[in-house]
């Protein structure tokens, strides 16, 4: 028997490696299963290079519970351990077996880079045994226990027990949940359901005399041939598909996968799988899976891959990648920014080449790929730089056409005065039908632009191409649009839209959440009599902050939607409505006019003499002018609010129709 100190710097490592070893408590499972399969991989390659003589014989990884005995066993058959190798290893904090395995045995899978991993046991135990043989001839069993402290107890024993290690948790009476079947099974299919070495617990079961007997076949929780460690050139595309569901049972079929695999300058294998993205993508992020030689580790890979690629599913594995002792946060190292780039140029590789050769099968699947390649877009410039040439848009005939082919296609018609060509679109085509019949009318083309990231999208792409910009159908009137040097006359006077003003502005609901605008606009006499907007700008902002959050989005909640309610001045309805109230209030209504009409003349002949003057190029003449219309407009105000009275009476009492209008509805409604 020998008694000894754990090598440790201080009394109080234990309390620290309970709390704060590792973020997440249940990893201690994971990593004496790796230290199993560290022991299993050695010994398979001693065996490889003639050291090890004999059959192996079978090699599976067995873990127990015992609910009743409050422990939990992990044996396997692997290279064990001599006394003075669990001195080395075990009584020695964080000397890891598996470095120094790796410095002499180079080129092998072995998963071990820190000693601290056996320690996570005392996490979850009050005392933990060690029963372990050597593979080496004439060796002796070993048995090790400590209860938590740096005291430990150590011994030879002449008990005869197979090659390999045992390692008996006695569980504490707050991790008592470990000594659960359900509990420990869950755990191994989290965290070792791809490695490398068969892992039984317990046996499978079946229903026999109306309950569940165990069989005498040992229940494998793992596969130890994953799909990413087969060659992509063995592996059939029905392969992918099922390998994705045995990722996630209850997923939908994926839209296609890239293999990774490169060896240089660091290593690394994976599947990546495109999968059919939701309304609400949030909930779809940290699907790919991290592994290190086939042992999980975590799926918040952030660190690996940039933003926009945690929407894909998948798993990565790379032993290059530096992890921290609870192998959960990434260090920062350059051959995670390498990995990054890596996988970044592999995927749009791989969006390229279907678009180029699979074009048609490309378009079909375009409706489902355009959120994600939106937002590797607005999110990631190398990315965006590739994406350019198979980022699609789509029109409302439904077809589908790259940035460039698209302008083409509509530059002669849709380039305003100003040289710059304008992409129209729409959100809803059935909501919006009149407003999309009205471009259709004037021979535009509208694009469908009915995604959550559209609006970033668009804000992106007008940033890089500053001789175009998107204008959605509902955010004007038709005739501007797209502004051309031609323009209508409008039939109304100033004077008459001030008194047409109140007409419209007392139909109009009361909403403290919603602003109405009244505009009246030149458009075609046969045009629509109302059409009620929304700027295009702030509508933009609105949505982009609902969907980003933070600060900007509580700002622009709190202000009110603003719809410009534009009346065509030339359309017969509403000259009929202006006849109506002349007709009523006659005389009275021609004085107001008639002084309106003068002050507005008279305000803007005055604004032509001093067009271009700083104020101390004024004459005494001009300045007293000035003055006088200064006082004169009081008077114009009074006689619009003599307007305004009139018009609604008439609106209310004297007419013969009401208009009622709203964001989505506007109609002359006879009563």
């Amino acid at each position: 028997m020998k008694n000894g100190k754990i090598g440790v710097t201080t009394e109080n490592i234990f309390p620290v490696i309970k709390k704060f070893l590792y973020s997440d408590h249940e990893i201690f499972l994971r990593e004496l299963i790796s230290n199993s399969v560290d022991a299993t991989q050695k010994l398979k390659a001693l065996a490889s290079m003639g050291d090890v003589k004999g059959d192996l014989g079978d090699l599976t990884i067995r873990v127990s519970a015992d609910k009743d005995a409050k422990t939990l066993t992990v044996t396997d058959r692997g290279i064990g351990m001599t006394a003075d190798e669990v001195e080395r290893y075990i009584n020695q904090i964080a000397f890891s077996s598996a470095e120094e395995f790796m410095e002499k045995y180079k080129n092998q899978a072995i998963i071990g880079h820190f000693g601290l991993g056996f320690y996570s046991a005392f996490m979850v135990a009050d005392k933990v045994e060690i029963f372990t043989r050597s593979y080496k001839e004439g060796a002796k069993t070993v048995h090790w226990s400590c209860e938590g402290s740096p005291e430990y107890e150590m011994e030879e024993t002449t008990e005869q027990r197979d090659r390999g290690t045992t390692i008996v948790l006695h569980l504490s009476a707050d991790t008592l949940e470990y000594g659960e079947d359900s509990k420990v099974e869950e755990l191994l299919r989290k965290y070792c359901r791809f490695l490398p070495v068969p892992i039984a617990f317990g046996k499978v079961k079946e229903w026999k005399d109306g309950k569940y007997v165990d069989t005498n076949k040992d229940n494998i929780i793992n596969n130890i041939a994953p799909l990413w460690t087969v060659k992509p050139t063995e592996i059939t595309a029905e392969q992918y598909k099922e390998f994705y569901h045995e990722l996630y049972p209850i997923g939908e079929e994926p839209l296609f996968s890239i293999h990774l695999n490169i060896d240089y300058p660091f290593h690394l294998t994976g599947i990546l799988y495109f999968p059919k993205i939701r309304n609400n993508f949030e909930i779809q992020k940290n699907k790919i899976q991290l592994y290190s030689n086939q042992v999980y580790v975590t799926d918040q890979v952030e660190g690996i891959v940039p933003e926009y690629l945690t929407l894909l599913h998948g798993v990565i594995d790379s032993p290059d990648i530096p992890l921290n002792v609870s192998r959960s946060y990434l260090q920062s190292d350059s051959n995670v920014k390498k990995i990054s780039n890596y996988i970044t140029r592999k995927v749009a590789d791989r969006l390229q080449e279907l678009f180029t050769t699979m074009r048609a099968d490309y378009e079909q699947k375009w409706d489902d790929l355009k959120i994600f390649i939106e937002y590797g877009i607005i999110t990631d410039e190398k990315f965006a730089e590739k994406a350019e040439s198979f980022m699609l848009w789509k029109t409302t005939e439904g077809k589908y056409f790259t940035a460039e082919e698209y302008k083409e296609v509509v530059k002669g018609n849709q380039t305003d005065k100003n040289g710059t060509v304008v992409f129209l679109y729409v959100d809803d085509p059935v909501e919006k039908n009149s407003f999309l019949e009205s471009a259709k009318a004037k021979g535009y083309d509208v694009l469908v632009m009915d995604g959550q990231l559209d609006n970033h999208y668009v804000n992106w792409y007008e940033s890089k191409h500053k001789d175009a910009r998107f204008v959605r159908v509902d955010s004007d009137v038709i005739d501007k649009l797209i502004q051309k040097d031609e323009t209508l006359k409008m039939s109304l006077s100033e004077a008459q839209q001030e008194i047409m003003r109140p007409v419209f502005e007392s139909q109009m609901p009361k909403d403290e959440k919603i602003h109405y605008n009244i505009s009246f606009e030149a458009m075609a006499a046969d045009a629509a009599p109302v059409v009620i907007t929304q700027n295009e700008f702030m509508r933009r902002m609105k949505e982009m902050a609902a969907i980003s959050g933070g600060g900007m989005s509580q700002f622009y909640s709190q202000m009110p939607d603003n719809f410009t309610i534009a009346v065509n001045g030339n359309n017969p309805i509403v000259i009929d409505i202006l006849a109506d109230v002349e007709k009523s209030y006659g005389d009275k209504l021609k004085t107001i006019t008639k002084k309106i009409d003068a002050a507005v003349a008279e305000e803007r002949r005055f604004d032509e003499v001093v067009k271009g003057k700083k104020e101390e190029e004024l004459t005494p003449e001009e300045k007293s002018t000035r003055e006088e219309l200064s006082r004169s407009s009081p008077c114009a105000t009074s006689a619009i609010r003599v307007c305004a009275k009139l018009a609604e009476r008439t609106s209310s009492s004297n007419r013969s129709s009401t208009w009622h209008c709203s964001p989505t509805d506007c109609s002359r409604a006879k009563t």
